[in-house]
């Protein structure tokens, strides 16, 4: 028998972006404007292989979706450090879709203040946000 979905993506995006802060590419790139001793940090949620392929936002703090959790709460033993200081986190994927989702799941764990890129990564280039090519660590 197949399985029978009862919340799809759609109710769960719609409930995200309901009660979450969204930011349009221009104002998170002003905020990416304010540098390093800003009290933002910038989240890229996409997976290595998207970064290797597309490049990157300069300074952005790269988190994998599916580690999100496991770095917030400080109880994990995967735990981050950059997720207990006192700064706004705004989050980003390649299309808007996952960082909405992050968002919401990290505001529900107690981070705040957070807020997505409408339209992600896709739309940071294309309204001429900073990007930089993925240059691997030397060993």
């Amino acid at each position: 028998m197949p399985q029978t979905i009862t919340r799809g993506i759609k109710a769960m995006l719609d409930e995200a972006n309901a009660t979450i802060e969204t930011l349009t590419p221009q104002q998170a790139i002003d905020l990416h404007k304010q540098g390093e001793g800003s009290n933002t940090v910038i989240v890229d949620l996409r997976d290595p292989r998207e970064i290797e392929r597309d490049g990157k936002v300069p300074g952005a703090f790269s988190c994998t979706r599916g580690m999100l959790e496991f770095w917030i709460d400080p109880n994990s033993p995967y735990a981050k450090p950059i997720f207990q200081e006192d700064k706004k986190f705004v989050f980003f994927c390649a299309g808007g879709l996952r960082s909405a989702l992050a968002a919401k799941t990290a505001q529900d764990m107690g981070l705040k203040p957070v807020a997505h890129i409408e339209g992600g990564f896709a739309a940071w280039r294309d309204a001429g946000g900073p990007v930089e090519a993925y240059v691997p660590k030397k060993k």
